[in-house]
């Protein structure tokens, strides 16, 4: 216990020392806030509308490559695409809300819950969720290639683009070698840790079948150039009339600000790493930049607050259910599994008993 404290004592202070980084970053290097302020009433509303619509057509269309992924992880019948949405707005909202990705493990639940009982769904909806994020790098290296070659990217941003990619490849390699068709895939004879590693590895099926997987990639790419769009969008919206690579550069640093979720949304840490380089790069005024980089912060928790808000009712789920989503340690073992394992104990103890 004495550890664990620690260790949280520990978290919080680094979470505190980035805090105040941000702020006095912001402070050092920020602008007069009450031009920030004349900004927001700047704004053309007609184009944040259209960025919430591109941001929202993203989350249908990553939706969909979920889905594919799926439906080649899963034996008949596959749940519909409407259940899907609700699962993946629901883990959208709980990313958006609540600090360490909790939302992956979100939309598996609220998924397992309306799927017919099936041995092992959870392990293998988990490993969906996985080849899912591999997809997401793959779209996330094509932007990355795209802004190296038509922006600057800043010094601080270099080292953390390289393990994106460094990962982006490993991870994608590990993927293709550990997926395994459900359908050729016998789990008679093998341990309870075994059946479970074995069914995670059923949901990056999709990685053995080339035309879904270039299909639910294509959905991923489609889904990241619709984000992208929506970023070049917002940005006119507070009168920043830059190109498209300008849109690009701001959603890879974006993204960079935000690998490690140390509060919701890094708020703050966000505005810093937009307006900055905007400054730098495109001579855009620093209230304007950090303007922006709240209004476009606001424009994407909008589809995924309120969207997910929405779900969560239909779900019949609160916020206080969303945090203590169930781990991989807490996840139940199949029925079919416990009976085995119960099998084999009472086999061990006959044969340790004399006769």
């Amino acid at each position: 216990m004495k550890a664990v404290l620690r260790s949280g004592w520990m978290r919080a202070v680094i979470v505190l020392m980035g805090a105040v980084a941000v702020v006095a970053l912001l402070w050092w290097r920020g602008p007069a806030w009450g031009a920030v302020g004349d900004a927001f009433t700047a704004v053309e509303w007609q184009w944040v509308a259209a960025a919430v619509g591109l941001n929202l057509l993203s989350v249908v269309v990553r939706a969909v490559a979920w889905r594919t992924v799926i439906v080649q992880a899963m034996p008949a019948p596959h749940p519909r695409f409407p259940l899907v949405f609700s699962a993946f707005s629901v883990g959208l909202f709980a990313n958006a809300v609540l600090p360490g990705r909790i939302g992956e493990l979100a939309r598996v639940a609220v998924l397992q819950r309306k799927l017919p009982e099936q041995e092992g769904a959870w392990a293998t909806l988990l490993g969906t969720v996985f080849a899912h994020r591999v997809f997401d790098l793959v779209a996330a290296i094509a932007l990355i290639a795209f802004v190296v070659s038509t922006a600057h990217i800043p010094d601080w941003a270099i080292t953390s683009l390289i393990v994106v990619v460094v990962a982006g490849v490993a991870l994608f390699s590990i993927a293709v070698i550990s997926a395994r068709r459900h359908q050729l895939s016998d789990l008679g004879g093998l341990s309870s840790l075994r059946k479970i590693l074995r069914l995670a590895r059923h949901g990056l099926g999709v990685m053995r079948e080339p035309t879904a997987a270039a299909l639910a990639c294509s959905f991923q790419v489609l889904g990241w150039a619709c984000q992208l769009f929506a970023v070049w969008t917002a940005m006119r919206a507070f009168g920043v009339h830059k190109p498209l690579p300008a849109a690009g550069l701001v959603l890879v640093l974006m993204n960079v600000a935000t690998i490690f979720p140390l509060w919701p949304g890094n708020v703050g840490l966000v505005q810093a790493a937009i307006s900055i380089p905007l400054k730098q790069y495109y001579n855009v005024a620093r209230a304007t930049g950090v303007a922006f980089g709240f209004g476009l912060q606001a424009i994407e928790a909008s589809v995924g607050v309120g969207v997910g808000l929405i779900f969560l009712a239909r779900e019949g789920l609160s916020f206080a259910m969303l945090r203590v989503m169930p781990d991989a340690s807490q996840a139940e073992i199949p029925e079919p599994m416990m009976h085995e394992e119960a099998a084999a104990d009472a086999e061990r103890h006959r044969a340790r008993v004399p006769g």
